[in-house]
């Protein structure tokens, strides 16, 4: 299997990414908001922007001079986040030009295919750069054999295998270190919440730090103080 040319990964390398969503009902959730918020983190030095959506992500590759990683989510039948989960989604990413695309690397089915299985269709059809979000060692392992360019920590916590790893506020550092002695970049995403959390991840090895909550979402950043102070 043919990965990517590293050129593309090497201009992301030790550097920040910020993910640039919105809750359903959140007032951000707009192209136009979202497309300020990736300006604004691009201005600020982030190295690339991970967005979803087809019309939010178009006009976020039309506007910012950094990588922009593109995805759709959807659901699994059990409630569950799915990352680009068929076909279609990844042909009408790479139509709008995204050249980096983030893919559900799980062992769950959709299109009739495992993540792994299905990471391996779509670099045998596509030419396009596949991130494998996965949520445990074997899913990554399994993502590295199908051909993925770079694994994420994305999905830690948002399994059915580990979701109990949501009640911990802290990075899951523990796959994290698995996953770097795979011959891969690996991007560490999931609960960076400071500086020096996405600094030791860096240290660690990753090739990249993700932060979406912590940076755009300021709904739930407002709850995390009013909590604190609700709670005393």
């Amino acid at each position: 299997m043919i990965r990517t040319n590293l050129r593309l990964l090497n201009s992301i390398k030790n550097g920040l990414i910020v993910s640039c969503q919105a809750e359903d009902t959140s007032p951000f959730n707009t192209p136009e908001t979202l497309n300020k918020f990736a300006q604004a983190a691009e201005n600020a030095g982030a190295k690339a922007i991970r967005s979803e959506g087809i019309v939010k992500t178009k006009k976020i590759i039309e506007t910012v001079n950094i990588p922009v990683i593109g995805l759709v989510k959807s659901n699994f039948p059990d409630g569950y986040v799915k990352i680009t989960g068929s076909f279609k989604n990844v042909e009408e990413l790479i139509k709008i030009n995204c050249t980096i695309i983030a893919i559900d690397g799980t062992m769950r089915k959709r299109e009739r295919l495992s993540g792994p299985e299905f990471i391996h269709r779509i670099k045998s059809e596509f030419k396009c750069c596949i991130i494998a979000d996965v949520s445990t060692f074997d899913e990554g392992l399994a993502c590295y054999e199908a051909g993925a360019d770079c694994i994420a920590t994305t999905l830690s916590g948002y399994t059915p295998e580990t979701k109990k790893l949501q009640v911990p506020t802290t990075p899951d550092y523990k796959l994290l270190k698995s996953l770097l002695t795979l011959p891969v970049p690996i991007i560490a995403e999931g609960r960076y919440r400071s500086p020096m959390q996405a600094k030791k991840a860096i240290e660690m090895g990753a090739w990249a730090v993700t932060v979406g909550t912590a940076i755009t979402r300021p709904a739930i950043i407002t709850s995390w103080f009013v909590e604190k102070l609700t709670n005393r």
